[in-house]
């Protein structure tokens, strides 16, 4: 995650293309070919944009969790 991916409330933003949507789902991922496997880079997302960003990451066979905000961060 960005600096950036919060918004002026401290609230993480969506991942997704323009929106500025507060996010709820953490997607973990890796590219199996150029990241070890114990690396996780994590996309934000709305419950809008959920399914779509998953199905691209899945669809490329990088999607390794997708998992509710909240416990992303331990809460």
């Amino acid at each position: 995650m960005r600096l950036d991916d919060r918004g002026a409330t401290g609230r993480m933003i969506c991942s997704a293309k323009g929106c500025r949507a507060y996010a709820v789902w953490a997607l973990a991922w890796n590219n199996p070919k150029i990241h070890p496997p114990e690396r996780r880079k994590t996309w934000l997302a709305c419950d809008e944009h959920r399914q779509h960003l998953a199905d691209f990451l899945d669809a490329r066979g990088f999607l390794r969790e997708l998992m509710p905000l909240a416990a992303e961060n331990g809460e």
